[in-house]
């Protein structure tokens, strides 16, 4: 079983003191009004489990689909309060159903404990279309020992639940109430959305119903369409080329580098699209701006635990809701047998959601992550963050020092690098570089500033540089060559070739240091080196030429 606990936020839009049935007194409070106080001073009175039906969606933020809600309920001076609430997916084997009932009913009552108040009382939702050839009365009975399962599990927990409600088909059922009169056996229709006086209260106070569950998830799940088969094919290249180098310590750091600069370019590419109308066109449109290849180069590099950390930094402003785009779309193109790679965009749409105050699709995504890789410990921590009504500050703050940091040790690298000494190389503190001996590493997918792990934040290309791609290395992807002033009593060694580098320059100039040339064996050529600058007056350089200079002094 996959489901996750989604319990919500600490109160829902207003109060309520329980339900009753066609004019009854509630079952919560008897004697007082029942009401749902929405933002403000309005309240709306709550009485039968026509408007208690009613309220779910307005309780969760969506319409819930083949899920198990539970809604606690706090008790007030004169009235009962919403408050956390929790769902999961009704398994479709009864089996399940007892673990399902004691996560939902022991989740929502810790958590609210924690929250620093103790529930009342419990209202369940069952909330299950028919299948083929059932009714909506069919689901009801069949999900009969479910209800019983959640009223006895909030029982031990001396929590009673005051109503349950069978939703299906159009219609709704009470458990609790035995009298066919007011609850028939074939149920009460529900009203149209949008139509009662909560629906209208809650459009004034600004509060609205998000679409359903199933369009949640449809933005993040993979589609089934004949571009998956093209998907698979490009990450299964990209893993081929790309895990080989996240393992390997020589090249994970120009893995990271490239993942992260990939992902700015797509967002950049995000930010220039034109906007379309509805969620669906929007999704469409960002699928056509992300290639197959670029797609895999991203989910592969996100594995990588820094990598991931790195791109958590997006998290605010405008750059968070062109990331909040990008994870959405990867996510729906970790397809066929990669669905497990979801674990690391998902996890970073739920960030950026809760990050931005989006606490419905940041528990969704959590769940969905959770669900691609139970044990994904970073999916579960902000998870049971997010639910519990943590602030996302904290988690905030340390993101932003870490990356001021990075930004601080960048700035002093750059500070102190010098000018290009020659076309070899670049002179940094003194020292002469030069580019590593062997090919360039094949590149992710798509452009890159930088194959410098410490240089990829913000855009570090000066304006008119050519950016690199395919097989290019950077000009300033250089490894440092230690100088004899660095180690004065290490000598270099000799080879064709070797006496007019980079490093005999460096021993040169540090140490004033000059080796004098071997004498070469009669009849071959002296190798090239060249001259260097004198230690001191009256000495010539180069072989026979300085014997002769020896003899005649």
């Amino acid at each position: 079983m996959t489901n996750h606990d989604e319990a919500a936020g600490s109160s829902g839009p207003g109060d309520t003191s329980g339900s009753g049935c066609d004019g009854r007194e509630p079952a919560v409070h008897s004697g007082h009004d029942p009401s749902v106080g929405l933002p403000g001073e309005l309240q709306v009175t709550l009485r039968t489990p026509a408007e208690l039906a009613d309220a779910l969606p307005y309780l969760l933020g969506y319409r819930p689909e083949d899920s198990a809600v539970l809604v606690a309920l706090h008790d007030g001076e004169k009235r009962g309060g919403f408050g956390g609430r929790a769902r999961l997916g009704i398994p479709a084997h009864p089996d399940d159903w007892p673990s399902v009932a004691e996560r939902l009913a022991h989740g929502l009552v810790t958590g609210s404990e924690r929250r620093g108040s103790r529930p009342g009382h419990m209202i369940a939702y069952l909330v299950q279309e028919p299948a083929n050839g059932e009714t909506g009365r069919d689901v009801m009975e069949r999900l009969r020992p479910l209800a019983q399962l959640l009223r006895t599990a909030c029982g031990r927990l001396d929590v009673p639940v005051v109503e349950a409600l069978c939703i299906s088909d159009g219609r709704y059922w009470s458990y609790c109430c035995p009298s066919p009169g007011c609850c028939p056996p074939q149920g009460r229709p529900m009203g149209l959305p949008g139509t009662s006086v909560l629906a209208a209260a809650a459009t004034y106070a600004g509060l609205q119903v998000r679409g359903s569950l199933k369009e949640f998830r449809a933005r993040l799940t993979p589609r089934e369409t004949t571009a998956a088969l093209d998907q698979e094919a490009a990450l299964d290249a990209a893993s081929l080329a790309l895990v080989p180098r996240i393992l390997g310590e020589g090249t994970r750091e120009e893995v990271a580098a490239r993942t992260l600069e990939l992902a700015e370019l797509v967002m950049a590419r995000f930010a220039e699209a034109p906007s379309v109308s509805g969620t669906l066109s929007a999704d469409l449109r960002d699928d056509d701006l992300l290639a197959h290849d670029e797609a895999a180069a991203l989910i592969l590099g996100l594995q990588d635990r820094t990598t991931r950390d790195r791109a958590a930094e997006w998290m605010e402003g405008a750059e968070a809701l062109l990331a909040l785009r990008l994870w959405r779309a990867l996510a729906r193109r970790c397809v066929a047998s990669y669905g497990e790679h979801a674990a690391a965009p998902l996890t970073l749409a739920g960030w950026v959601a809760w990050s931005t105050g989006d606490e419905l699709e940041a528990r969704e995504a959590f769940a969905m992550a959770l669900g691609a890789d139970p044990d994904y410990l970073f999916a579960r921590l902000l998870h049971q963050a997010c639910n519990e009504g943590l602030d996302p500050e904290s988690v905030r703050r340390c993101l932003r020092s870490e990356r001021a940091g990075r930004g601080t040790q960048e700035s002093d690298e750059a500070a102190g690098a010098g000018e290009t000494a020659d076309g070899t190389g670049e002179t940094t503190e003194g020292r002469p570089v030069t580019t590593p001996p062997g090919g360039a590493a094949p590149p992710l997918a798509g452009p890159a500033r930088s194959t410098d792990p410490e240089r990829v934040e913000g855009s570090d290309r000066p304006a008119g540089a050519r950016p690199v791609s395919g097989g290019d290395r950077p000009a300033h992807r250089s490894a440092d060559i230690p100088t004899t002033a660095e180690a004065p009593h290490r000598r270099p060694a000799d080879g064709p070739g070797r006496g007019g580098g980079p490093r005999r320059r460096a021993e040169a100039a540090t140490s004033g240091f000059t080796r004098p040339a071997r004498p070469t064996r009669p009849g071959r050529p002296a190798p090239h080196r060249r001259p260097a600058r004198p230690a001191r007056p009256g000495i010539r350089r180069g072989g026979a030429g300085r014997r002769a200079d020896e003899e005649g002094t």
